[in-house]
Protein backbone atom coordinates (compact mmCIF):
# COMPACT_ATOMS: atom_id res chain seq x y z
CA UNK A 1 0.00 0.00 0.00
CA UNK A 2 1.47 2.82 -1.10
CA UNK A 3 1.94 5.72 1.84
CA UNK A 4 2.37 9.83 1.49
CA UNK A 5 5.58 10.26 2.21
CA UNK A 6 7.66 13.37 3.41
CA UNK A 7 11.80 13.90 3.32
CA UNK A 8 12.60 14.33 6.95
CA UNK A 9 16.59 15.21 8.55
CA UNK A 10 18.56 13.38 10.53
CA UNK A 11 16.78 14.77 13.63
CA UNK A 12 14.08 12.58 13.05
CA UNK A 13 16.11 9.50 14.01
CA UNK A 14 17.19 11.62 16.84
CA UNK A 15 13.28 12.32 17.95
CA UNK A 16 12.30 9.05 17.47
CA UNK A 17 14.49 7.59 20.28
CA UNK A 18 13.34 10.36 22.42
CA UNK A 19 9.70 9.05 21.95
CA UNK A 20 10.66 5.30 22.29
CA UNK A 21 12.56 6.23 25.63
CA UNK A 22 9.67 8.06 26.97
CA UNK A 23 7.43 5.57 26.28
CA UNK A 24 5.78 6.66 23.08
CA UNK A 25 7.31 3.56 21.53
CA UNK A 26 7.38 1.22 24.69
CA UNK A 27 5.23 -1.90 25.12
CA UNK A 28 1.78 -1.25 27.14
CA UNK A 29 0.32 -3.95 29.77
CA UNK A 30 -1.63 -6.60 27.96
CA UNK A 31 -3.68 -7.39 30.72
CA UNK A 32 -6.96 -8.54 30.75
CA UNK A 33 -9.53 -5.41 30.33
CA UNK A 34 -11.93 -5.46 33.44
CA UNK A 35 -12.07 -2.07 33.37
CA UNK A 36 -9.61 -1.55 35.88
CA UNK A 37 -6.59 -1.01 33.30
CA UNK A 38 -6.25 1.81 31.89
CA UNK A 39 -2.66 1.10 30.53
CA UNK A 40 -4.53 -1.49 27.77
CA UNK A 41 -6.14 1.95 26.36
CA UNK A 42 -3.64 4.70 27.22
CA UNK A 43 -0.24 3.63 27.14
CA UNK A 44 2.05 4.29 24.49
CA UNK A 45 1.40 7.04 22.02
CA UNK A 46 -1.68 7.88 22.65
CA UNK A 47 -2.90 10.15 25.53
CA UNK A 48 -6.70 9.89 24.76
CA UNK A 49 -8.57 8.49 28.35
CA UNK A 50 -9.47 5.19 29.17
CA UNK A 51 -13.30 4.55 28.84
CA UNK A 52 -14.08 1.79 31.13
CA UNK A 53 -16.46 -1.46 29.66
CA UNK A 54 -19.69 0.63 31.97
CA UNK A 55 -19.65 3.49 29.58
CA UNK A 56 -18.82 1.61 26.56
CA UNK A 57 -21.92 -0.59 27.21
CA UNK A 58 -24.05 2.53 28.20
CA UNK A 59 -22.90 4.54 24.37
CA UNK A 60 -23.53 1.33 22.71
CA UNK A 61 -27.29 1.09 24.23
CA UNK A 62 -27.87 5.03 23.52
CA UNK A 63 -26.37 4.22 20.26
CA UNK A 64 -28.85 1.21 19.03
CA UNK A 65 -32.07 3.68 20.87
CA UNK A 66 -30.97 6.46 18.55
CA UNK A 67 -30.22 3.95 15.32
CA UNK A 68 -34.17 4.00 15.14
CA UNK A 69 -34.54 7.38 15.31
CA UNK A 70 -31.97 9.04 13.19
CA UNK A 71 -30.91 7.59 9.13
CA UNK A 72 -27.36 8.25 9.78
CA UNK A 73 -25.52 6.75 6.95
CA UNK A 74 -21.51 7.07 5.92
CA UNK A 75 -22.40 7.76 2.12
CA UNK A 76 -24.19 11.57 3.56
CA UNK A 77 -20.76 13.65 3.23
CA UNK A 78 -20.41 15.91 6.52
CA UNK A 79 -17.41 18.39 6.17
CA UNK A 80 -15.99 18.94 9.82
CA UNK A 81 -14.03 22.50 10.26
CA UNK A 82 -10.83 22.85 11.62
CA UNK A 83 -9.54 25.34 13.61
CA UNK A 84 -5.44 24.89 14.18
CA UNK A 85 -4.10 26.50 17.10
CA UNK A 86 -0.50 26.30 16.48
CA UNK A 87 1.49 26.79 20.03
CA UNK A 88 4.73 28.17 19.71
CA UNK A 89 7.65 28.99 22.63
CA UNK A 90 9.74 31.90 21.10
CA UNK A 91 10.89 30.74 17.71
CA UNK A 92 9.70 26.80 18.54
CA UNK A 93 7.16 25.24 17.20
CA UNK A 94 6.09 27.44 14.49
CA UNK A 95 5.00 25.44 11.36
CA UNK A 96 4.28 26.71 7.94
CA UNK A 97 0.70 27.38 6.08
CA UNK A 98 1.45 24.78 3.62
CA UNK A 99 2.15 21.90 6.29
CA UNK A 100 -1.44 22.46 7.83
CA UNK A 101 -2.74 22.37 4.51
CA UNK A 102 -0.84 18.77 4.09
CA UNK A 103 -2.62 17.87 7.24
CA UNK A 104 -5.64 18.68 6.13
CA UNK A 105 -5.11 16.59 2.69
CA UNK A 106 -3.56 13.57 5.14
CA UNK A 107 -7.25 13.57 6.60
CA UNK A 108 -9.44 13.73 3.43
CA UNK A 109 -7.32 11.28 2.13
CA UNK A 110 -7.72 9.02 5.27
CA UNK A 111 -10.90 9.67 6.49
CA UNK A 112 -12.25 9.25 2.50
CA UNK A 113 -10.83 5.74 1.78
CA UNK A 114 -8.21 7.19 -0.79
CA UNK A 115 -5.31 5.03 1.23
CA UNK A 116 -6.69 1.82 1.10
CA UNK A 117 -9.60 1.37 3.53
CA UNK A 118 -13.48 2.48 3.96
CA UNK A 119 -14.45 5.64 3.53
CA UNK A 120 -16.25 7.52 6.34
CA UNK A 121 -18.44 10.30 4.88
CA UNK A 122 -16.18 12.77 6.94
CA UNK A 123 -14.05 15.33 4.94
CA UNK A 124 -12.31 18.04 6.35
CA UNK A 125 -11.55 22.04 5.42
CA UNK A 126 -9.20 24.42 6.96
CA UNK A 127 -11.55 26.52 8.96
CA UNK A 128 -9.37 28.84 11.13
CA UNK A 129 -5.52 29.32 12.15
CA UNK A 130 -4.20 31.49 15.30
CA UNK A 131 -0.43 31.01 16.44
CA UNK A 132 0.19 31.05 20.20
CA UNK A 133 3.11 32.41 22.45
CA UNK A 134 3.12 30.56 25.05
CA UNK A 135 6.11 28.91 26.83
CA UNK A 136 3.70 26.87 29.43
CA UNK A 137 1.29 26.01 26.83
CA UNK A 138 3.97 24.71 24.29
CA UNK A 139 4.80 21.40 26.61
CA UNK A 140 0.76 20.68 27.84
CA UNK A 141 0.00 17.49 28.60
CA UNK A 142 -3.40 16.07 29.74
CA UNK A 143 -5.45 17.00 32.19
CA UNK A 144 -3.26 19.77 33.62
CA UNK A 145 -3.60 23.26 34.25
CA UNK A 146 -1.80 24.69 31.19
CA UNK A 147 -4.33 22.40 28.95
CA UNK A 148 -7.58 24.16 31.22
CA UNK A 149 -5.84 27.58 30.65
CA UNK A 150 -5.39 26.98 26.56
CA UNK A 151 -8.54 25.48 25.64
CA UNK A 152 -10.55 28.06 27.54
CA UNK A 153 -8.65 30.84 25.67
CA UNK A 154 -8.54 29.35 22.44
CA UNK A 155 -11.29 27.07 21.63
CA UNK A 156 -13.67 28.14 18.70
CA UNK A 157 -17.21 27.03 17.62
CA UNK A 158 -19.74 24.21 18.79
CA UNK A 159 -19.96 20.65 19.62
CA UNK A 160 -19.61 19.84 15.16
CA UNK A 161 -16.11 21.79 14.64
CA UNK A 162 -12.57 20.21 15.43
CA UNK A 163 -9.97 22.30 17.21
CA UNK A 164 -6.66 21.08 16.69
CA UNK A 165 -3.69 22.30 19.17
CA UNK A 166 -0.09 21.34 18.05
CA UNK A 167 2.09 22.04 20.61
CA UNK A 168 5.61 20.20 21.77
CA UNK A 169 3.47 18.11 23.97
CA UNK A 170 4.99 16.60 26.96
CA UNK A 171 4.92 12.70 28.49
CA UNK A 172 6.60 11.39 25.28
CA UNK A 173 2.94 11.64 24.12
CA UNK A 174 2.23 12.14 20.12
CA UNK A 175 -1.35 13.35 21.05
CA UNK A 176 -4.68 12.67 22.89
CA UNK A 177 -8.57 13.51 22.36
CA UNK A 178 -11.60 13.86 23.51
CA UNK A 179 -14.38 11.61 22.37
CA UNK A 180 -18.07 12.46 21.55
CA UNK A 181 -19.36 11.79 24.75
CA UNK A 182 -17.60 14.18 26.35
CA UNK A 183 -18.64 17.24 24.94
CA UNK A 184 -22.21 18.06 26.86
CA UNK A 185 -20.47 18.11 30.19
CA UNK A 186 -17.40 19.75 29.07
CA UNK A 187 -17.18 22.10 25.99
CA UNK A 188 -14.22 24.01 26.03
CA UNK A 189 -11.97 20.81 26.69
CA UNK A 190 -13.37 19.40 23.25
CA UNK A 191 -10.73 18.80 20.71
CA UNK A 192 -7.56 17.22 19.78
CA UNK A 193 -3.88 17.88 21.04
CA UNK A 194 -0.85 16.41 18.45
CA UNK A 195 2.83 16.95 18.57
CA UNK A 196 4.03 19.53 16.24
CA UNK A 197 6.19 17.44 14.72
CA UNK A 198 4.33 14.95 13.46
CA UNK A 199 2.56 16.89 10.75
CA UNK A 200 3.72 16.40 7.41
CA UNK A 201 7.29 17.53 7.32
CA UNK A 202 7.73 17.26 10.79
CA UNK A 203 10.77 15.32 12.24
CA UNK A 204 9.16 12.72 14.31
CA UNK A 205 9.93 9.66 12.13
CA UNK A 206 8.31 7.61 12.11
CA UNK A 207 5.29 9.22 13.18
CA UNK A 208 5.67 12.54 10.67
CA UNK A 209 3.42 11.80 7.79
CA UNK A 210 0.36 13.40 9.46
CA UNK A 211 -1.16 9.94 10.80
CA UNK A 212 -0.87 11.33 14.63
CA UNK A 213 -3.61 13.47 13.72
CA UNK A 214 -5.72 11.16 12.02
CA UNK A 215 -5.60 8.50 15.00
CA UNK A 216 -6.87 11.48 17.01
CA UNK A 217 -9.43 12.41 15.30
CA UNK A 218 -10.63 8.83 14.88
CA UNK A 219 -11.08 9.25 18.48
CA UNK A 220 -12.95 12.71 18.32
CA UNK A 221 -15.31 11.15 16.20
CA UNK A 222 -15.82 8.16 18.81
CA UNK A 223 -13.21 5.08 18.24
CA UNK A 224 -11.64 2.88 20.45
CA UNK A 225 -8.09 1.52 19.82
CA UNK A 226 -8.01 -1.55 18.16
CA UNK A 227 -6.50 -3.49 20.70
CA UNK A 228 -9.49 -1.83 23.31
CA UNK A 229 -10.65 -4.51 25.91
CA UNK A 230 -7.47 -7.16 24.46
CA UNK A 231 -8.70 -10.50 23.55
CA UNK A 232 -12.31 -9.97 24.44
CA UNK A 233 -15.38 -10.61 23.16
CA UNK A 234 -16.41 -6.52 23.21
CA UNK A 235 -12.97 -5.48 22.70
CA UNK A 236 -13.34 -2.02 20.50
CA UNK A 237 -17.11 -2.33 19.99
CA UNK A 238 -16.59 -2.77 16.67
CA UNK A 239 -17.08 -6.52 15.05
CA UNK A 240 -15.10 -5.88 11.96
CA UNK A 241 -11.65 -5.20 13.82
CA UNK A 242 -10.27 -8.34 14.99
CA UNK A 243 -9.48 -8.54 18.84
CA UNK A 244 -5.96 -7.70 19.41
CA UNK A 245 -4.01 -8.48 22.75
CA UNK A 246 -2.22 -5.26 22.75
CA UNK A 247 -0.84 -1.96 21.13
CA UNK A 248 1.75 -3.33 17.77
CA UNK A 249 4.85 -0.70 16.90
CA UNK A 250 6.47 -0.83 13.94
CA UNK A 251 5.75 -2.15 10.61
CA UNK A 252 5.03 -5.97 11.12
CA UNK A 253 3.48 -7.59 7.94
CA UNK A 254 0.88 -9.74 9.97
CA UNK A 255 0.57 -11.06 13.40
CA UNK A 256 -2.50 -13.25 15.44
CA UNK A 257 -1.95 -11.88 19.31
CA UNK A 258 -5.68 -13.05 19.95
CA UNK A 259 -6.07 -16.97 18.90
CA UNK A 260 -8.20 -19.88 18.39
CA UNK A 261 -11.71 -19.93 16.87
CA UNK A 262 -12.80 -17.77 19.77
CA UNK A 263 -10.88 -15.03 18.07
CA UNK A 264 -10.37 -15.06 14.24
CA UNK A 265 -8.55 -12.99 12.46
CA UNK A 266 -5.37 -11.34 12.04
CA UNK A 267 -4.95 -8.59 14.26
CA UNK A 268 -5.49 -5.20 12.44
CA UNK A 269 -2.28 -4.14 12.42
CA UNK A 270 -2.87 -1.47 9.64
CA UNK A 271 -5.97 0.35 10.93
CA UNK A 272 -5.31 3.86 11.87
CA UNK A 273 -6.83 3.37 15.39
CA UNK A 274 -3.26 0.90 16.18
CA UNK A 275 0.20 2.40 17.07
CA UNK A 276 1.82 1.08 14.05
CA UNK A 277 4.02 3.60 11.92
CA UNK A 278 2.72 6.03 9.70
CA UNK A 279 3.59 4.57 6.80
CA UNK A 280 2.46 1.38 7.49
CA UNK A 281 -1.23 2.27 9.00
CA UNK A 282 -3.63 3.33 6.19
CA UNK A 283 -7.04 2.13 7.02
CA UNK A 284 -10.35 2.11 8.73
CA UNK A 285 -13.05 -0.69 8.67
CA UNK A 286 -16.44 -0.64 7.60
CA UNK A 287 -17.83 -0.94 10.89
CA UNK A 288 -15.38 1.73 12.12
CA UNK A 289 -17.14 3.83 9.53
CA UNK A 290 -20.67 3.18 10.55
CA UNK A 291 -19.60 3.61 14.38
CA UNK A 292 -18.54 7.14 13.94
CA UNK A 293 -20.74 7.95 11.91
CA UNK A 294 -23.64 6.97 14.23
CA UNK A 295 -21.80 8.56 17.40
CA UNK A 296 -20.98 12.04 15.07
CA UNK A 297 -24.72 11.92 14.55
CA UNK A 298 -25.76 11.21 18.40
CA UNK A 299 -23.45 13.15 20.35
CA UNK A 300 -22.07 16.37 17.50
Amino acid sequence: MMKRRFSVSWLGVAVAASLASAGCGGQVDAGVDDGSNPALDTGGKCGTRFVPQEERDAIDAFLAQRASELQFTTDAARVIPVHFHVITSGSQGNVTDAQLDAQIKVLNDSYAGRTGGAATGFSFSKASTDRTNNASWYTVTPGTTAETQMKNALRIGGAGDLNLYLANIGQGLLGWATFPQDYKTKPKMDGVVILTDSIPGGSAAPYNLGDTATHEVGHWVGLYHTFQGGCSAKNDQVSDTPAEKSATFGCPKAQDSCTGSKYPGLDPVQNFMDYTDDACMYAFSAGQATRSASMVSSYR
